[in-house]
């Protein structure tokens, strides 16, 4: 058995101002910025309700887009699940897993990030 739930909403923007990326999607989503702002990260996590989905601003070289990140206590267990279910794997990182659904899309594959994971994640058999 192992768990997993949507951990992340990833905006990825192909920009060299990830700053101003950041404040259109603060304003349109109402969730502030950081106040520990870094504007040379290549991310910028804007701030949620605790427990809810995080939403995260990306800095990327491909074109923009938005991709979800699933979190886990068990990466091969649930990289094993959804390759039944169609998924397949396009790169391993340090830390998570890129996946693509039969779809087109791609999603990434991590381990838990934010609190409440006992709570509210799905348990898998």
């Amino acid at each position: 058995m192992h768990r997993s739930r949507l951990g992340n909403i990833v905006i990825d923007c192909q920009t060299e101002d990830l700053l101003s990326a950041a404040r259109f999607w603060s304003a349109t989503l109402g969730y502030p910025l950081p106040q520990d702002l870094d504007a040379s990260s290549n991310f910028i996590q804007l701030i949620t309700p605790p427990g809810e989905v995080q939403v995260i601003i990306q800095r990327v070289s491909h074109e923009a887009r938005a991709h979800l990140d699933i979190e886990t206590d068990s990466i091969e267990s649930e990289i094993s699940r959804l390759e039944h279910l169609g998924a397949t794997v396009v790169s391993r990182k340090d830390g998570w897993v890129v996946m693509q659904a039969p779809s087109g899309h791609r999603f990434c594959v991590g381990s838990p990030y934010r609190g409440g994971f006992d709570q509210a994640a799905n348990n898998w058999n």
